[in-house]
């Protein structure tokens, strides 16, 4: 009978292949989904300025400042949890500077909007949504926030903007992230 090692060591090569099985299927999510969901252009508009609320965590950084001036009792609560939100979109850049994951570009798929940086993963509005949620969850009522942060990171799908997985793997980092302040 044929001795089993007891460890189980992945080749390059295997690593390699499953890593584009995943890239493929993310692909295909991806361009389903934007061959499929309709794109008027008031839908379009209503998605990009959305959008551009969630442009370096800008409005959830508002939403902390704001409550920290009108909510004096829990002004430190208020600033502790949007110094998280700042963190954590401040790790979220540095983390596409090292995976370095290129947008998507699909024949026929244009982005609908323009993004700062050609870089996507993981999706940094999906980090600092998901970050506001569990951060600002102890100060307003959870269910609007999570409305809130699940409209900004599928707006980035809709806009064609990110893969399915850079804004899952951000909703997940910004909600670890963001449980630090609660």
């Amino acid at each position: 009978m044929p001795v089993r090692s007891s460890t189980c060591a992945l080749s390059p090569t295997s690593t390699a292949s499953a890593s584009s099985r995943l890239h493929a299927a993310d692909r295909a999510l991806f361009v389903g989904a934007r061959a499929r969901i309709p794109h008027p252009p008031r839908a379009v508009a209503l998605a990009r300025g959305y959008s551009a609320l969630g442009e370096h965590a800008g409005g959830w950084l508002a939403l902390g400042a704001l409550g920290a001036a009108l909510d004096r009792p829990r002004r430190r609560r208020w600033l502790r949890a949007a110094g998280v939100v700042g963190a954590s979109y401040g790790i979220s850049t540095s983390i596409k500077l090292l995976v370095r994951r290129r947008r998507p570009a699909v024949d026929g798929l244009p982005p609908l909007m323009a993004t700062p940086t050609s870089l996507s993963f993981p999706s940094s509005h999906a980090v600092s949504s998901f970050a506001a949620l569990r951060a600002y969850g102890a100060l307003l009522p959870a269910p609007p926030l999570a409305v809130a942060a699940g409209a900004m990171a599928l707006s980035r799908l809709y806009l064609g903007v990110h893969y399915p997985s850079d804004v899952a793997a951000g909703a997940a980092l910004g909600t670890l992230i963001g449980s630090a302040a609660r």
